[in-house]
């Protein structure tokens, strides 16, 4: 049963684009809605226009007009479940970024990142080395890519390599107080291959990711790294 306009046309999708777009213009003149956007008091008026228009012998059937409604009800609530799920991951970033101020000030163990050699003592080193290693050399580098000094350990059972630098370069004086690197290479099955090292180094300040909420944290260096990233948490 096909479905007509008061003048006896047939009523089609574009016959109701039509009316959508003289009721925008209407809307845009009378200044009744600010947004470009339909809402529902915008559907209802359609809604009504296109009950005034149908062909009084040839009625659109009821269960069409329903069909209508539910649509429209299940969009609106899709949407407002859109805007209620955007509000909670931005509360929940805010909330991630409070959490992790906390961190500010406290040392972290991050892979290959700068850390800081004090006026006395070293730097730790852990390796994780889940096959082992049948050697280990542990270069030092400092905050311009030189080559202070270079360890050299032995054969490593599988877990996590512990190593330390007690500070002094490779004449055996006392490094000068900075940010460091350490670089590691490791023999695993006969190949020498880079792995690499976690070391602690100070939090400086957090940031987040406007675009997916993560975070992360500024460590010395001014290198930012990620807080997912973070392996331990000490003082």
């Amino acid at each position: 049963m096909s479905t007509t306009t008061s003048n006896g046309l047939p009523l089609t999708s574009s016959s109701l684009l039509k009316n959508v777009t003289r009721y925008e213009d209407l809307k845009t003149t009378g200044n009744s809605k600010t947004s470009s956007e339909m809402g529902k008091q915008d559907f209802l008026t359609l809604f009504t226009a296109q009950l005034k228009s149908q062909n009084p012998l040839d009625p659109v059937k009821n269960e069409a007009f329903v069909a209508q409604l539910a649509q429209f009800s299940q969009l609106e609530a899709l949407t407002n479940m859109q805007t209620s799920l955007e509000n909670f991951v931005n509360t929940m970033s805010s909330e991630r970024m409070l959490g992790s101020a906390n961190l500010i000030g406290k040392k972290v163990s991050m892979a290959d990142v700068p850390t800081a050699l004090g006026e006395s003592g070293g730097i730790d080193a852990t390796i994780d080395l889940p096959t082992g290693a049948s050697g280990i050399q542990l270069t030092i580098q400092d905050s311009k890519g030189r080559t202070v000094q270079d360890l050299i350990a032995g054969p490593q059972n599988p877990g996590t390599a512990s190593l330390s630098w007690d500070g002094l370069d490779a004449m055996g004086n006392r490094a000068p107080a900075g940010n460091y690197r350490l670089v590691a290479q490791a023999v695993v099955n006969g190949k020498t291959t880079t792995v690499p090292v976690n070391t602690m180094t100070t939090v400086r300040a957090i940031s987040t990711n406007a675009s997916d909420g993560a975070v992360s944290l500024q460590v010395d260096g001014n290198q930012s790294v990620l807080l997912k990233n973070v392996q331990r948490i000490g003082m």
